[in-house]
């Protein structure tokens, strides 16, 4: 069988994918800044801004020590527990689930501003429909269409600005004048800005996009992904809304919120440029689609690997697309706008808290990182009080956006618990499948042939669950993080059996670990313990021989954490996880 060779994505294709998703931002963001903090909008923008520009190392720390599809869950599992990984990886999906609907029917209601005839709900579920072909189509076809869309919005953007540039050298700067003098909406300078940033971090949802497909790049891409972004929304977010406080007077803003760059063109270069941004809005709100769907599939293969998601989602197209996720993620995104009924309102909630605290989670797992991973080498470092400062940031524009809107964080536990619970099930099975088994057994009498069948079915179920094996490659020196690597093993995977693998280039004697390994399989029983000596050099291509000859996938292998003069990165590993 001919081995499926993944093109990677080059910095333009990368910078497109998450571009569209962050760079949409644009379009809204300004005006619901101004919204709440008036004149002072801009600088709640500027404040974004150096928020990101300290995540831009937080995040860049991670993944070029860890640089395997997954964000905040690639980290976390890394570094803390498989639970607290798949709490931010049911974040993340919500977070893309309600960006895909949010982006097409925002999109799509743009659309009806230029063609009034449209149905929007199913204009809206044939843009999901569309995005969901290219996906599966493959990730290189879709940087193409991205890559267009990309450039097409920053052009746009550009001649907005530049118009609206040379309006206030024409026309003076009386409006500014007249907004700037106005009284403060929201009572303080300080509570202004402190709303205005609330509101303004959802111009940075996308960031974390990147994470989710980093193995999709050529290498060294991911680290100018998170630059070109930065500068992008960096420079246009604060820009547009301090050009907005300069034409546009704030009384007007509400009455236009929805369109408000679409009137912002109008007024500055005249019909044919509020065309221009209407249809840009529809072909990048459509681009933020195409991040949802490529950052979902990305991160739901890398939890399907580690088993918390069923295998019947790792089922490949020829292209190497996982058309099960995919089609999956149609199903769920189609199946909300229908039950919320295309409310967009509702669906913000989900959006607005799910993308903070992945960027939250995400952050702690980078100071996680470097106190349980303090020998792993990584191309750069985030400061520890810059992480402590970028946290606290999240934390205040979470608090904020509840104070904003608490009925939109109440939508969003009614999406959460759900999607908890199903994790839940799923990282537990293997003891709900026993407690099963056993209720039936206790029916046994007047169900007898029912609870034989079923039995079975599920004795079957449960040994194939308990008979995935995982492998731990030791140096054989430190017994005491092969105890943790047991109790890791014992608190948050299914499996029973244990092989733990000494690569002995030097021909050792390895009679004291052989004791040392007696003892703990006697302390762990539940666990099956397989010692194994082999020789050679430890390195990609012993674990891509043991994974064939045994069958076992490398994100079943463990590895403690590699020093300074290791000779490989982790990315050259094909996916073994760190554990200690």
């Amino acid at each position: 069988m001919k081995e499926i060779v993944h093109k990677k994505l080059n910095e333009l294709q990368a910078t497109a994918i998450c571009g569209n998703d962050i760079s949409s931002s644009c379009l809204y963001v300004s005006a619901l800044t101004i919204m709440y903090a008036g004149q002072y909008a801009w600088i709640s923008l500027l404040f974004v801004a150096i928020v990101l520009f300290l995540f831009r190392k937080i995040y860049g720390e991670v993944v070029g020590a860890l640089p395997l599809n997954g964000g905040a869950y690639n980290v976390l599992l890394n570094t803390s527990s498989k639970r607290l990984a798949s709490i931010a990886a049911t974040l993340t999906v919500l977070s893309y689930m309600a960006t895909a609907v949010i982006s097409a029917s925002e999109g799509m209601h743009y659309l009806h501003n230029i063609a009034p005839g449209i149905n929007i709900p199913i204009a809206t579920i044939i843009v999901l429909l569309i995005f969901t072909a290219l996906a599966i189509v493959g990730i290189g076809e879709s940087a193409i269409v991205a890559v267009g869309i990309f450039i097409t919005h920053l052009t746009t953007l550009s001649l907005l600005v530049i118009a609206s540039v040379w309006f206030i050298f024409r026309n003076g700067l009386e409006v500014f004048d007249l907004n700037w003098s106005l009284p403060i909406s929201s009572g303080t300078i300080v509570n202004a800005l402190f709303l205005g940033f609330s509101a303004a971090m959802l111009g940075i949802s996308g960031f974390e996009s990147s994470a989710n497909f980093v193995e999709e790049q050529e290498a060294g891409v991911f680290p100018k992904t998170l630059r070109n972004m930065w500068a992008i929304v960096s420079f246009f977010n604060p820009v547009i809304a301090l050009l907005l406080i300069c034409i546009i007077p704030l009384a007007q803003v509400g009455e236009h919120q929805e369109s408000l760059l679409a009137f912002l063109g109008q007024t500055t270069g005249g019909s044919w440029l509020a065309y221009l941004i209407s249809i840009d809005a529809v072909l990048v709100l459509c681009g933020a689609v195409l991040t949802s769907f490529v950052g979902v599939s990305g991160l739901l293969n890398r939890m399907t690997l580690d088993r918390i998601l069923p295998n019947y989602f790792l089922k490949q197209n020829k292209r190497g697309s996982n058309y099960r996720i995919i089609i999956s993620f149609l199903i769920l995104c189609i199946s909300v706008l229908l039950v919320t009924k295309g409310n967009i309102i509702a669906l913000a909630g989900v959006y607005t808290f799910s993308f903070l605290a992945v960027m939250g989670l995400f952050g702690i797992g980078n100071l996680l990182l470097k106190f349980k991973r303090k020998k792993l080498p990584r191309p750069e470092k985030a400061r520890g009080i810059s992480v402590v400062v970028a946290v606290t940031f999240i934390i205040v524009a979470f608090i904020g956006n509840m104070k904003l809107n608490i009925d939109s964080f109440y939508t969003f536990l009614q999406y959460l618990i759900p999607a908890f619970g199903f994790v839940a099930i799923m990282l537990n099975r293997s003891l709900l499948i026993r407690l099963l088994i056993e209720a039936l057994e206790y029916f046994y009498k007047p169900l007898r042939k029912m609870v034989i069948f079923s039995n079975r079915y599920l004795l079957k179920m449960h040994l194939k669950i308990n008979s995935q094996e995982f492998v731990f490659f030791t140096k054989g020196d430190d017994v005491a993080i092969i105890n943790k690597v047991m109790q890791y093993v014992q608190n948050n995977e299914t499996t029973k059996k244990l092989k733990i693998v000494n690569i002995n280039k030097d021909h050792d004697d390895n009679e004291l670990l052989i004791k040392d390994l007696r003892v703990l399989d006697r302390a762990y029983p539940d666990i099956d313990i397989e010692f194994i000596e082999l020789d050679g050099v430890f390195g990609p291509e012993i674990i891509d021989t043991l994974s064939k000859e045994w069958n076992i996938p490398k994100n079943f292998m463990f590895i403690g954490s590699p020093g300074d003069r290791f000779s490989y990165r982790v990315s050259e590993l094909g996916g073994v996880r760190l554990i200690m």
